[in-house]
């Protein structure tokens, strides 16, 4: 089965990828054909995947699956959330993961409480019009470090600590993050529900 993935970011797709092997699942960027970027005006991340994938859907009549990821920080009352890949852009710094992690951390110097989520929530369509799109939601909980650690993974990886770990999602090797970053988690779940609903 051949799935659009509604997003062109390679890391993202690298991952979902080796997660999705074992269903023999083809993952393709919508890029790649020529699908253009949905609007993602809502304030959730399950709506904005889902408008992303039933875009994706929409422009290529395949099935599509969606991710829409952020970071809660809890002294932001769960902030940036579905604003997380334009964070840096609030504070005059450019799009981009680096800046992202540079924005946050000064944002937080002089904040005690560390705590926060990356969430992932993955939703897959058969159609733009399917009325039962599979929903699976990944949470990996941990503490915002106060300078950037490690050299694997992406976006907050550096600086996301993960206390069962004792190290950040960036020093773990890709295989461990893999199995339990948000991302991860959400993905075991949707080949499951694809597995059962859809195979």
């Amino acid at each position: 089965m051949k799935l659009v993935l509604a997003s062109n970011n390679a890391g993202k797709l690298a991952e979902l990828q080796a997660m999705f092997a074992s269903l023999g699942v083809q993952l393709v960027r919508q890029g790649e054909l020529g699908v253009p970027e949905a609007d993602e005006p809502h304030r959730t991340f399950v709506e904005n995947a889902l408008a992303k994938a039933r875009n994706a859907s929409a422009h290529t009549g395949l099935p599509a699956l969606a991710d829409d990821a952020g970071l809660c920080v809890d002294a932001f009352s769960g902030l940036p959330g579905v604003d997380t890949a334009y964070y840096a852009t609030q504070f005059g710094y450019p799009k981009g993961d680096d800046w992202n992690v540079k924005a946050l951390l000064e944002q937080m110097e002089h904040v005690g409480n560390r705590r926060a989520a990356l969430v992932s929530t993955l939703v897959a369509v058969r159609s733009p019009e399917d009325p039962e799109p599979l929903i699976a939601v990944g949470r990996a909980v941990g503490q915002i470090t106060r300078e950037p650690v490690g050299r694997n993974g992406f976006g907050f990886d550096p600086v996301m600590f993960i206390p069962a770990f004792g190290q950040t999602f960036a020093q773990l090797p890709p295989e461990v993050k893999n199995a339990h970053s948000h991302r991860g988690q959400a993905a075991q779940q949707m080949v499951q529900l694809i597995r059962d609903r859809w195979l």
